[in-house]
């Protein structure tokens, strides 16, 4: 339960959206001595993190990879839990498998004199590089931590301080990926295995911050897990957690309006939050991890939004996704649990991404197969697949587009990984650019929100406060730390410090 006479006791609190950081920040606020209430737009909570369950499959509908356990740790940590109070992980081994169109197939794990080995088959002197770059990878995830993640710091001025110049001493700050992991790899392939974690930052290797080589430590020195039951466990978790704190979370609500009550409360500015139905509600705070910009140009008066159209047209996107959720007689030996498809070179996927938008002629995507490591996403003799194809936010997937690039996807599963998967699907549902727009009200039907490039990282990115209408918060990937569930969850802690800064 609530925290008898904690700093916001007697407060109501309302949080708009059910998704990773609206859950973590309801379970802060809660926790502090609110009256919290979730309102949920869809049937289920966790947002992009939907489950779809049908004839005995269970798919997760978005994120999959379970990554930097010490994230999920520290969280519950918080409220005197851990995550194995709730679910259990197993970790991976292969952490992923990498399928180079029309070459080798290869495996990663966590075995780093394997992984040396590995490099050097490549290019002479690329174990000891590897080495090299983890080492600096590790040292950045160690102090970037502490000093730039869990430490917010929403504002310019944050970072010109004494301190920041200590803890940022020797890290990467400016230059992209691409350019600083060219200082250690010259292969392309070699490349490509160390950038692939970049399209969870919804990035490419020449827009994202060179400061994102500590996804290098998260993936070979952390490792990859999977929580059983799916990521739909550890909404599940969320969902207990927030229950047990005395949480009010309603589904089926979707949110119209967000508005000021005049007059002010006795203590302080109250909102209105209304709901389809016509219910109106009242609170001293309220959370919004609907859509950043939905919420803006939506559910606000027009004198409560901070940013225009202009402002939103000038935004980077990550990319949307094709996703083709597949049930399949049999099992997928030639597939593990995460199977990555990678073109010779990527970089013409990722600028029909980021410069030139259109469907990639010769796409990398993503291939999971959960019940590799858990029979009970699906049916017997049978096994649970999706496919993630990243495309660009924006684009147009009519039916007719969908079953073209359906087909060539199949195909080239077939030709690539050896995987026939078109005469053996007994389930089938795809989901894109319209599916995100209209489920989750994402801006331009992206899958992640604002892509992390430098103008868009840190304190660049939209505010947690809303300057116009005191009372009103954002948690979620569009503030800091950024996109993921790790960063998520954080972002709900930033959140609710920030209202217990603004209001205890």
């Amino acid at each position: 339960m609530a925290e008898p006479g904690g700093p916001l006791s007697g407060r109501e609190a309302i949080v708009v959206g059910g998704g990773f950081g609206g859950l973590s920040t309801a379970c802060y606020l809660a926790r502090d001595g609110a009256r919290v209430t979730l309102l949920e737009k869809n049937e289920q909570v966790g947002g992009r993190a939907s489950r779809l369950s049908q004839d005995g499959f269970v798919f997760d509908m978005g994120p999959s990879w379970y990554l930097m356990p010490d994230a999920f740790e520290r969280f519950f940590g918080h409220f005197g839990k851990t995550p194995e109070d709730y679910y259990r992980l197993t970790r991976l081994d292969p952490h992923y498998r990498i399928c180079f169109k029309g070459a080798e197939t290869l495996d990663i794990n966590g075995d780093r004199a394997a992984m040396r080995r590995l490099f050097e088959r490549y290019e002479p002197g690329a174990g000891a590089a590897l080495d090299r770059y983890l080492a600096k990878s590790r040292d950045t995830y160690e102090r970037a931590m502490p000093g730039f993640v869990y430490t917010d710091r929403p504002r310019l001025r944050d970072f010109l301080t004494l301190e920041v110049a200590r803890q940022s001493r020797g890290l990467a700050l400016l230059g992209t990926m691409d350019r600083l992991v060219a200082r250690y790899f010259q292969h392309p392939k070699l490349r490509q295995i160390i950038e692939y974690s970049l399209v969870f930052l919804g990035g490419s290797p020449r827009n994202t911050p060179a400061l994102y080589h500590l996804m290098g430590h998260v993936d070979f020195n952390l490792g990859v897990y999977y929580p059983q039951g799916g990521i739909g466990a550890v909404i599940d978790a969320l969902v207990a957690l927030a229950t047990e704190l005395g949480v009010r979370i309603e589904t089926d609500r979707p949110v119209t309006a967000i508005r000021p009550v005049e007059p002010s409360g006795a203590t302080g500015p109250r909102l209105r939050v209304t709901t389809a139905d016509g219910d109106a509600r009242e609170a001293d705070i309220v959370v919004s991890n609907a859509d950043y910009r939905f919420t803006e140009e939506q559910l606000l008066a027009p004198e409560h939004r901070q940013h225009g159209a202009r402002y939103w047209r000038g935004r980077t996107w990550a990319p949307s996704a094709f996703l083709l959720y597949l049930g399949v007689t049999g099992e997928v030996p030639e597939l593990a649990h995460h199977t990555l498809v990678l073109p010779e070179s990527w970089d013409a996927h990722f600028a029909d991404i980021f410069d030139r938008p259109a469907w990639p002629e010769d796409p990398a995507y993503y291939l999971c197969v959960p019940s590799q490591t858990d029979p009970g996403v699906a049916p017997a003799g049978h096994s649970n697949l999706f496919v993630l194809v990243p495309i660009a936010a924006g684009l147009e997937d009519g039916p007719e587009t969908r079953a073209r690039y359906r087909a060539q996807i199949l195909d080239d599963i077939a030709r690539n990984t050896g995987a026939d998967l078109r005469d053996r699907i007994v389930f089938e549902r795809s989901f894109s650019v319209a599916d995100f727009a209209a489920r989750y009200h994402a801006a331009e039907g992206s899958a992640l929100g604002l892509a992390h490039t430098l103008a868009q990282s840190a304190f660049a990115r939209p505010g947690r406060r809303s300057r116009k209408l005191p009372g009103l918060y954002f948690a979620g990937s569009y503030t800091t730390p950024g996109i993921g569930m790790p960063m998520c969850l954080i972002s709900g802690e930033h959140t609710a410090r920030a209202v217990v800064e603004d209001l205890a």
